[in-house]
């Protein structure tokens, strides 16, 4: 009984937090393919990534543009998030059967993981399927990965903190011309 009480309760906690605690990182991302990986918060919980990588195992680079929707596990340091987006790649691999180049890829590309932001670092590992809609060597591309990133912008959430007591404090200032 007191665990499912605790599990409950960590829970509601966590549905009331709020997600990420910065604005944009910058780094890395290492796994099936490798390359750079930036992420911009645009709303409270929602961010954009744009990936660019390329394969070991493909001759192809691929640039990614995802819509992600973070929910806090526990802490607003630690997300799950989910989401999509499009990709364009383009494939340098050699000629197929019929001795044409193959198609550069384009299709959708799907998303969901777990982050970690601790100090200025955020550490993402992550499942990334891509539906190729035209072009590449397969249909279905299963990825994985692990991003490390820089925090480039921190969310400052103890200014807004302070700024939210002093209006209570002084309440709303309608002459705002007369500071």
């Amino acid at each position: 009984m007191k665990a499912r009480l605790l599990t409950f309760f960590i829970c509601c906690t966590a549905l009331s937090l709020g997600a990420q605690s910065y604005d944009t990182a910058f780094g890395m991302r290492l796994g099936t393919d490798w390359g750079l990986t930036v992420k911009q918060r645009i709303f409270d919980k929602t961010t954009l990534e744009a990936i660019l990588q390329t394969s070991l195992q493909r001759e192809e680079a691929l640039v990614t543009l995802l819509g992600t929707q973070h929910m806090p596990f526990i802490t607003k340091r630690l997300n799950i998030y989910g989401g999509g987006g499009l990709h364009k790649g383009w494939d340098s691999g050699p000629t197929n059967t019929e001795g044409s180049p193959y198609e550069d890829p384009f299709g959708l590309t799907l998303i969901g993981g777990i982050e970690l932001s601790l100090g200025k670092l955020n550490l993402t590992y992550d499942i990334k399927p891509a539906i190729n809609l035209i072009g590449g060597e397969r249909t279905v591309y299963t990825q994985t990965g692990i991003s490390l990133r820089y925090v480039i912008l921190k969310r400052n959430w103890l200014k807004k903190k302070q700024r939210k007591r002093r209006r209570q404090k002084e309440g709303i200032n309608w002459r705002f011309w007369e500071n």
